[in-house]
């Protein structure tokens, strides 16, 4: 079966397995289903989810110019204690930034490679935690904006990682850890303006994968150098296809890429 379209990042559904969709302009397809199945990846052309034109994707699915012109690419994205719309105070467009900055943020930690400290907002959860590859998450502190949730997250990172190994995530080598003592080990490095904000009581949420067969160590699918490729689908991991022959392929990492995927 042929499915044709530009990729976005997969969408999820939490379940045990979580279920993964890769959605298209015209269709979707229901990626748990492919599990075991042959698939070809095909790259056909570049379609930047900003502008739509067939340029050289950049970052985060935009062409160059893009990235650094549309407000959904600005800094205070990756750096969310440069958020500013709370001071009334515009980056790019200050009523794109004040409609997903002043909005109930949370700060968590997560269990994916190794305990790491991250932030998403509140309408995200559990899927950021799906996006991360985490099988594990907990949650730390619930404020009322991007830039609170910055500056706990600063803190926290000095104590803490903020980053994910994605082999150690792929090949499942987890760190076996309690998220509650974390959770209260880092209470107070909370800075003074959020640490009402600190969340006691949630408990932990865990996440279970669709995964057959996890790779011995990986090898990863970069549409750039070979534009076609087949494989057996063995597992779906983070924003990860996992294929037999221990090739992995970031489906996040090449949004804006328009691209053939077929499946026997």
């Amino acid at each position: 079966m042929l499915y044709e379209g530009v990729l976005r990042k997969m969408q999820t559904e939490l379940g045990n397995p979580i279920q993964y969709f890769l959605v298209f302009e015209d269709d979707f397809l229901n990626m748990n289903q492919a599990l075991n199945k042959s698939m070809k990846i095909e790259f056909i052309k570049y379609q930047c989810l900003n502008c739509g034109e067939n340029l050289p994707i950049y970052r985060q699915g935009f062409c160059k110019t893009c990235f650094y012109d549309t407000p959904a690419a600005g800094e205070w994205i990756m750096r969310p204690e440069l958020s500013t719309a709370h001071l009334d105070k515009e980056d790019r467009d200050l009523e794109y930034e004040k409609r997903v900055q002043l909005q109930p943020h949370i700060v968590y930690l997560a269990n994916s490679s190794n305990v790491k400290v991250g932030v998403t907002r509140k309408t995200q959860v559990p899927t950021r935690w799906i996006d991360q590859g985490a099988h594990e998450a907990i949650e730390i502190a619930e404020v009322p904006n991007r830039y609170l949730a910055g500056i706990t997250e600063v803190a926290l990172k000095e104590h803490v990682s903020d980053k994910t190994s994605w082999q150690k995530m792929l090949t499942n080598r987890l760190q076996d850890v309690d998220l509650v003592e974390w959770r209260e080990r880092l209470k107070n490095n909370i800075p003074e303006e959020a640490k009402e904000y600190f969340l006691e009581s949630n408990g932990e949420t865990s996440l279970e994968f669709p995964v057959l067969q996890y790779p011995e160590k990986v090898k990863s699918l970069n549409l750039d150098k070979s534009q076609s490729y087949s494989g057996v689908l063995k597992g779906i991991k983070g924003q990860y296809l996992i294929f037999e022959d221990n090739t992995v392929f970031n489906v996040r990492g090449h949004e804006g890429y328009y691209v053939g995927i077929n499946i026997n």
